[in-house]
């Protein structure tokens, strides 16, 4: 799943959070998404800054949920999770036996072996929110440059890795 297919899956909620995080954390990649986000909207910026930040966001939202705004949207999530969530990361990384500096790694391996990948994936499960280690799980393994098939399929074979869309 690409950036916007995780933003265009994910409860409002979560991508809010999303949102409000890098707004209060991290201005820059904020400012670089409501940029954006103007640009395809062909609006000013100071436009969507005038707007109330829940009615903003629900734009921001919207528009990440496109394609042609993953490079934004990428932005958003990387930064979220290696900052708020960087004990998820290294977690799974840990458990992988994947050398890593605070959830940072180099090279990935090509492949990891399937009773691994599932041990690794109980122990975020247990241990964090389902919905962020589902974003990470599948952020993991579409931002990398190795893909582990063997992720893709219990990504989409376990109930637990499912984003639910607000209806």
């Amino acid at each position: 799943m690409t950036s916007h297919e995780l933003f265009a899956a994910m409860p409002a909620s979560l991508a809010a959070d999303i949102l409000d995080f890098n707004h209060t954390g991290d201005k820059r990649i904020y400012r670089a998404a409501l940029d954006a986000v103007a640009q395809v909207r062909r609006v000013r910026p100071v436009f969507l800054e005038r707007q109330p930040r829940e009615e903003r966001h629900a734009m921001l939202i919207s528009s990440l949920s496109k394609p042609g705004l993953d490079l934004a949207a990428d932005g958003l999530i990387r930064n979220w999770l290696l900052k708020k969530h960087s004990g998820l990361l290294v977690d799974f990384l840990d458990a992988l036996n994947i050398r890593h500096e605070q959830g940072v790694v180099e090279e990935l391996p090509k492949t990891v072996e399937d009773a691994a990948l599932r041990a690794a994936v109980e122990t975020l499960l247990s241990k964090h929110p389902h919905e962020a280690v589902t974003v990470y799980l599948y952020a993991f393994n579409s931002m990398n440059a190795e893909s582990w098939s063997n992720l893709d399929a219990l990504l989409q074979s376990e109930p637990r890795l499912r984003l639910k869309r607000d209806a």
